[in-house]
């Protein structure tokens, strides 16, 4: 498991202590990832440029695509139950 995120390097490390997380965070910085996976607001609040939207994928170890939730709304939190029943189909 991967989390990406457009924000610097420094920041993802510092989040990821904060978080006690035990997965690699990557940094899209320059937003190719968000691009290519059509999760980047075009525009933003206060027309903020660059934003990613919160996304989750769950790509197969063949690099297919068997889950992708691109969420328009910032406040709103992807489907961890259908993510979960998913992963688990896979294994």
């Amino acid at each position: 498991m991967l989390g990406i995120s457009v924000d610097s390097l420094h920041c993802l490390a510092k989040f990821k202590e904060e978080q006690q997380l035990n997965f690699t965070l990557l940094s899209d910085f320059n937003k190719e990832v968000s691009l290519a996976y059509g999760s980047l607001y075009e525009n933003f609040g206060y027309n903020m440029k660059g934003v990613s939207k919160r996304s989750a994928f769950i790509i197969d170890r063949l690099g297919i695509i068997r889950y992708a939730e691109v969420l328009e709304n910032a406040g709103e939190l992807p489907d961890f139950g259908k993510i979960r029943q998913i992963l688990t189909s896979l294994n």
